[in-house]
């Protein structure tokens, strides 16, 4: 069916179709058809008055237009781009822009290639030339890089900083471009023709900072700019009042709040409540706040993030080794462990692994090396002083950390007292919080039954516990229209292997290199299934969710289905 003959359809982008009214008519403009491809066909030179038609012998033969002299549709499909007529595509589903999050459908769009991209229906006054002048290609582009560094550099996955990418360019009626992002590189790519050079802008991400209320602030941009309620200058003015926002605590509220996360991490892992147990809160409490001070002032010296690491692992691993210096029974080796907690870097393995599961291998193997060399830190930092102590013949029993869930509603309150502060350290919206504590207990309640009531493996009880903090996780951020990350970064926190870790490093300092394998390689498989855990709740709640690829159509038309992750194979 020819586009002019078929309905008009509505594409993953969420928007109705404009129409083209009889009655509106462009003076000395002749009407020129919609298409959707890359290269629109010649316009058709002024009718002239009619004629009677001349024998078929006598006619001269019709010049063809440079896209039939060129390439046959079939051609035009085999070398990846749309005919010249356009690609009629019925199947897919009506609805005003807001029907679903702008995630889901960019997503669903990013995952088709860009030959079966549906572009924007056109009328006749957006197909005049003079309309196409009035865009700002390259002030486009440059917005939509600069929406998606501070995605990437706030640790969102990089298929939905793509997605963001895609999603902008289209609403601003740039159809084919195609985003590129990687660990630090972003770039984006705009052809409007096959006869025409493309245009290509890149954008270097620098700096990485945890602020999740600036992050929300550019979620709800692009949700708006995707409705097409924003023009380009709005969108610049509220960018910068996004970038110019302070963060919502201050700085020594978070020291602070980093003494409190780890001091909820000794009744954590120690799981009681006794005359010892606040001597031992109030060590951890102030070996993090020196350790997040010196972690401080050597950044501010500019030296690399592997020595701030180093650096504030150490307060914490002495004095454990302090408190382990007497018969009082003090558990030294709790603090250590409250210590690491305050320490995982869990935010960056997430994202790590998230990414490779969709498919972007190159910055998911960034994003985990980067995990590789923090975690490599706080080990050399707490190894140093582990084998001083183990020379000085400190009693250290690492059974005081594997405590368990022995004391239920003591670890409950003390994990999610645990999100709270590690929720505030990651700048969360104030909103939030709430939702962020209440999906962390869910988590630690579904590990503690799962690990200690069903008997299930620890790796596996993890596992699912970190499914059920991603599944409502996404359904929170679906709630409030804002990304996932918020509602899971710190939801995990209590889930970390903060004991394994402990224990492996231990071994190592007491020359037991073979347990000390075989606690690392747990602690590892724990963190692996933690991050898998969590990518597949997000899956699964967004199997459950509308999404706009199939909708009231006549039986003949197929129904889009949802495409598999990037460069994958497709089923």
């Amino acid at each position: 069916m020819h586009p002019a003959e078929a309905p008009p359809t509505e594409g993953l982008l969420g928007h109705p179709a404009p129409t083209v009214e009889p009655a509106t008519v462009i003076p000395l403009v002749p009407p020129v058809p919609e298409t959707r491809g890359l290269l629109a066909p010649e316009p058709e030179p002024e009718a002239e008055p009619r004629r009677e038609p001349a024998p078929e012998a006598a006619r001269p033969a019709r010049r063809r237009s440079v896209a039939e002299d060129t390439l046959t549709p079939e051609e035009w499909r085999a070398a990846g781009y749309a005919p010249p007529t356009g690609t009629p595509i019925p199947e897919l589903t009506a609805g005003a822009p807001g029907e679903a999050p702008w995630p889901d459908r960019m997503r669903t769009l990013l995952r088709t290639p860009m030959s079966e991209r549906p572009a924007f229906e056109r009328t006749a006054r957006e197909l005049h030339p003079s309309a196409a002048a009035t865009r700002n290609v390259p002030r486009i582009l440059d917005l939509t890089l600069r929406i998606g560094e501070l995605l990437l550099a706030s640790g969102e996955a990089a298929e939905d900083v793509e997605a963001a990418m895609l999603g902008i360019a289209h609403a601003y009626r740039l159809d084919h471009c195609e985003p590129q992002v990687t660990f630090t590189l972003i770039g984006i790519s705009h052809q409007p023709s096959l006869v025409e050079p493309p245009i290509t802008a890149d954008r270097v991400v620098r700096r990485r900072t945890s602020d999740y209320t600036r992050l929300n602030a550019v979620y709800e941009l692009v949700a708006d700019i995707t409705a097409e309620k924003v023009t380009v200058n709005d969108a610049y003015r509220r960018l910068a009042v996004i970038r110019r926002n302070r963060h919502p605590y201050p700085s020594w509220m978070l020291a602070l709040t980093t003494g409190l996360l780890a001091g909820a991490a000794t009744f954590l892992v120690g799981g009681r409540i006794d005359d010892k147990a606040w001597l031992v809160f109030a060590s951890a409490f102030v070996a993090a706040v020196l350790g997040d001070r010196l972690a401080s002032m050597l950044a501010r010296r500019r030296l690399p993030e592997f020595y701030q690491f180093v650096a504030a692992a150490m307060p914490a691993a002495a004095s454990g080794i302090v408190l382990s210096f007497n018969d009082w029974g003090l558990r030294g080796s709790v603090v250590i462990t409250g210590g690491l907690f305050a320490l995982l870097p869990g935010r960056a393995l997430v994202a790590a692994v998230q990414d490779g599961l969709t498919g972007f291998y190159i910055t998911a193997a960034a994003r985990l090396l980067e995990v590789i060399y923090l975690v490599a830190g706080i080990v050399i930092g707490v190894m140093l002083i582990l084998y001083l102590g183990v020379g000085f013949e400190a009693k250290l029993r690492p059974d005081e950390s594997l405590a368990g869930v022995s004391y239920p509603p003591v670890q409950l309150a003390a994990a999610m007292l645990l999100t709270l502060a590690f929720a505030t350290l990651l700048q969360t919206d104030r909103r939030s919080l709430a939702l962020v504590t209440l999906n962390s207990g869910i988590g630690w309640a579904s590990y503690g039954v799962l690990a200690y009531n069903a008997g299930f493996s620890p790796i596996v009880a993890t596992g699912v516990a970190a499914g059920l903090v991603g599944l409502f996780g996404q359904l929170m951020a679906r709630y409030r229209n804002g990304s996932a990350l918020p509602y899971v970064t710190a939801a995990i926190g209590p889930l970390m292997p903060g004991s394994a870790l402990y224990l492996g490093m231990l071994s190592f300092a007491q020359g037991h290199s073979s347990a000390g394998l075989v606690s690392v390689s747990r602690a590892a498989a724990i963190a692996m299934a933690l991050a898998i855990g969590v990518n597949l709740g997000g899956e699964i709640a967004r199997l459950f969710m509308k999404l706009p690829v199939g909708g009231e159509r006549p039986s003949l038309y197929p129904v889009v289905p949802r495409r598999a992750a990037k460069r994958t194979r497709g089923f």
